[in-house]
């Protein structure tokens, strides 16, 4: 029997609205992220799916707005989608943007950056799990798609209490944005805007999985697979990125 399908993400909430039938949910950064993806695909895959939130780069593009990867860009090297899988996601979920994605270590959060990754890239939106994920699918020849939807436009800037405010199991980390936001209090706004762009963003992400059904979208997913528990904690749900 074929593997089930893996999906990457960083955020609680995220792996939370992954789940299901023949999926293994994998919610962890950086290096953790990669190793536990590297001991998930030598367990066996049909395909790897990065799967959550991302920032905007490209202008017109708002909260909610969904991304199906063309590629996904770090650096000099440029890991293109499954050409099937990307035409079902596609197909799937009307309106969505067919654009490349750029992977960073770290968020982005200056504007001006932003504009600097699109003009140097094209790339319509960046995360911080998607090359990962993609490196690890071209390395063992297995399908890869990426899935995101919109939390920050390109024109806003993500305060500094939204960046220190993720646990690495994915869960908010509540105590530390209270200090920040009690250390520099002028930041409240933007964190109260973010906050509402990521519930836009988190419905969006559960439209897009309702949508995708079972396989999230993956054009040869075998019914047939059994339930698969998650990788990493998801105790709690994410308010901010």
């Amino acid at each position: 029997m074929p593997g089930g399908i893996v999906v990457v993400t960083s955020l609680a909430l995220e792996a939370r609205i992954a789940r299901g039938r023949g999926v293994t949910v994998i919610c962890s950064q950086g290096s953790h992220l990669a190793a536990a993806l590297e001991s998930a695909v030598e367990g066996g895959a049909s395909g790897i799916i990065s799967f959550g939130i991302s920032g905007g780069l490209g202008p017109g593009l708002a909260a909610g707005q969904c991304i199906a990867a063309a590629a996904v860009r770090t650096g000099q090297e440029i890991f293109p989608t499954d050409r099937a899988w990307t035409r079902s996601l596609l197909e799937r979920l009307p309106g969505a943007v067919h654009a490349d994605i750029v992977g960073m270590d770290a968020p982005v959060a200056d504007p001006l950056e932003k504009r600097r990754l699109h003009a140097q890239t094209g790339a319509a939106a960046v995360d911080t799990e998607s090359h990962i994920a993609a490196r690890i699918a071209a390395a063992h020849q297995v399908p890869f798609a990426a899935c995101r939807a919109i939390i920050d436009a390109a024109d806003k800037r993500l305060p500094a209490a939204a960046l220190i405010g993720l646990r690495p199991d994915g869960t908010a980390d509540v105590v530390a944005v209270l200090r920040s936001v009690v250390q520099h209090p002028s930041q409240l706004p933007a964190l109260v805007r973010t906050a509402l762009d990521a519930r836009i963003a988190r419905a969006a992400l559960r439209d897009h999985r309702r949508r995708l059904g079972a396989g999230l979208g993956f054009p040869h997913f075998s019914s047939a697979v059994p339930d698969i528990p998650c990788i990493g904690s998801l105790r709690t749900e994410l308010a901010v990125p």
